[in-house]
């Protein structure tokens, strides 16, 4: 196997994209939801009504060729990391002396989260911003994800993960780079953070995975009282996917692989329950978007290997000492939120702390200026 870094096209064939259609014109749906006389119509999950506007959308109105276009301006590439080929977009700045970045996605997320970022951050003079917050940007597919190759035995977890990206980074010939992510990816972040220091400057990320301070129980704040709630919330009623991806991801895989409508209720229904919105989680990430991100998972068939992903990593999650520079972004719709005095007993030297109006899990697709801002501000002291 090559370590070459190789161009890589992005090219689903028509065939692929006229059985999803077949699949979408044939489903056989469940009975609705019994939530009659509740105020809360998704207690159950994904309405039946919701799914079947959003599968109609998908079948008769979405066009993935238009986001296989996009993707496909964008440089792509694979190289062959520790035995397995990985998927990474990179994307260089204008500005020559622009700051290596590493940004990682999550689950259920992919790349497509970043499209709309990619512009200010790697060319900031042409969206009014400064060229001195320029980056290189270097977006890889996690292990198992969309187009990097799925590991075929254990041990892709979080901490190999990090090692492998450190590796991405040097092949690349950066020597020198900063790490940025969100869900899974603040977790592989966090580890490069804590154990891949040598060429790294600093670490950003908008979904900070740090326990509450038992030293503040008594003396709660008001937003540290809400994080608690919700996360107490997120534990009881939300969880339920991590329990299933955390140990049965294979018995689960059967049902992804075979069925779009289950692929995307599996997905969009955590558009409803992580992004910042009114009731209609449309209003906050459009359909064609969300589509965008479900598409990337049905036509790689990776529903059950991204899901190996909870499997190797969710029940063993490093919160020791983060001890490089390091920024968090605190967006309200969250799944995972914390105060900057709970950030600071983790982030040991915490350069940037700042807690958004708007937006949630998905910050670059919901709120995709302020998590450019974020990410410039992150980096500032850091450079």
């Amino acid at each position: 196997m090559t370590t070459e870094i190789q161009p890589f096209t992005i090219d689903h064939p028509e065939e692929q994209l006229e059985d999803l259609r077949r699949r979408l014109r044939s489903v056989r749906w469940p009975e609705q939801e019994n939530v009659a006389g509740s105020d809360e119509p998704w207690a159950q999950g994904m309405p039946l009504r919701y799914a079947m506007d959003l599968a109609r959308h998908w079948v008769e109105a979405y066009d993935w060729r238009e986001t296989e276009d996009r993707l496909n301006a964008l440089p792509n590439f694979r190289t062959v990391i520790d035995d397995l080929a990985i998927h990474f977009l990179h994307v260089r700045s204008p500005h020559d002396d622009a700051l290596p970045l590493l940004m990682t996605h999550g689950w259920p997320g992919s790349i497509v989260e970043f499209l709309d970022v990619i512009g200010p951050l790697t060319d900031p003079t042409s969206h009014g911003g400064d060229p001195a917050d320029a980056f290189h940007l270097v977006m890889p597919s996690l292990p198992g994800y969309a187009w990097s190759d799925k590991p075929d035995r254990p041990g892709w977890g979080v901490p190999r993960v990090a090692a492998a990206w450190e590796q991405l980074m040097l092949r690349l010939g950066y020597q020198r780079f900063g790490a940025q992510g969100g869900d899974w990816g603040s977790l592989v972040t966090t580890r490069i953070g804590t154990h891949h220091t040598d060429h790294l400057v600093g670490i950003h990320t908008n979904m900070a995975v740090v326990p509450p301070d038992p030293e503040t129980m008594e003396s709660l704040t008001d937003e540290e009282a809400s994080c608690l709630a919700d996360l107490d919330r997120h534990l009881n009623s939300g969880d339920g996917y991590a329990s299933i991806q955390s140990s049965r991801p294979q018995t689960l895989a059967y049902g992804l692989a075979d069925s779009p409508v289950g692929q995307m209720a599996w997905i969009a229904e955590k558009f409803w329950a992580w992004v910042d919105h009114d009731g209609d989680p449309l209003s906050a990430v459009p359909a064609r978007r969300q589509l965008d991100n479900v598409m990337v998972y049905w036509l790689t068939n990776s529903g059950g290997s991204s899901a190996r992903l909870y499997w190797e990593s969710y029940k063993d999650v490093d919160l020791g000492e983060v001890a490089c520079p390091s920024a968090v972004s605190v967006f309200p719709a969250e799944i995972f939120r914390t105060s900057r005095r709970w950030a600071e007993k983790r982030f040991t030297d915490l350069r940037h702390f700042n807690a958004l109006d708007r937006g949630g899990h998905f910050a670059a697709m919901e709120q995709p200026e302020s998590f450019v801002q974020e990410v410039r501000a992150a980096f500032r002291s850091m450079r």
